[in-house]
């Protein structure tokens, strides 16, 4: 039976978790759109030596589980500190998917302007980080935000390799106070109010860019 004092009294162990899981989320997503980048632009490298491998890579990460990275990462660097893997584990997970958006952006900017480009004889370097980059993200900063509320809805699987997050904590609370309906509905509460308005907020942002 619902108990609103048993609830009351597990959301500061909740939260706590919380503050964890918007850390993860937080270097996860940094380390996503960075490395989705690099990737991105190295798909585009001129030699198959380089990106033959770096799509193998990212097929494979795409290919396979979040859940099962995390596990093989935790057997494979015994020790390692909990929260630094499953972080690394999100970031690379996601920034083979980012890598997708960005090269989507890419081949977004008009040709037009890459032709003003060589039209005016712009070095490669700054065409990239003047020109093509900085349009490439706008047209595909929806899509990338939406793959940062799609990380921190995933960040419970980092209880797995114990790393203390929000349903860890709920998941504790619950099976020493035999609450768990009270610990469960807490965590889900929070990250419904966490994740609904930034994804309002994505929506108004993808509107507002297609005008």
């Amino acid at each position: 039976m619902w108990s609103w004092d048993t609830a009351r009294d597990g959301l500061p162990a909740v939260l706590q978790g919380f503050g964890l899981t918007l850390t993860a989320t937080a270097l996860g997503s940094v380390l996503a759109l960075l490395l989705g980048l690099a990737v991105a632009l190295l798909l585009r490298a001129r030699t198959r030596w380089i990106t033959l491998p770096v799509a193998a890579a990212t097929g494979f990460i795409r290919s396979t589980p979040l859940l099962v990275q995390l596990f093989a990462v935790w057997v494979l660097v015994p020790g390692g500190d909990a929260l630094t893997l499953g972080t690394a584990v999100l970031g690379v997970h996601y920034a083979a998917y980012t890598a997708q958006v960005y090269r989507a952006g890419i081949d977004s900017v008009p040709r037009g302007q890459w032709e003003a480009c060589v039209a005016l004889s712009l070095p490669r370097r700054r065409v990239w980080r003047a020109v093509v980059i900085p349009q490439a993200v706008r047209n595909v900063l929806p899509s990338l935000g939406n793959y940062v509320i799609s990380m921190f809805k995933e960040t419970p699987y980092l209880a797995v390799i114990a790393v203390p997050e929000m349903v860890h904590r709920a998941n504790e609370y619950g099976s020493t106070h035999f609450a768990y309906l009270e610990a469960y509905t807490t965590a889900a509460v929070v990250f419904l109010l966490a994740s609904c308005p930034t994804a309002l907020l994505m929506r108004r942002l993808e509107k507002r860019l297609a005008h």
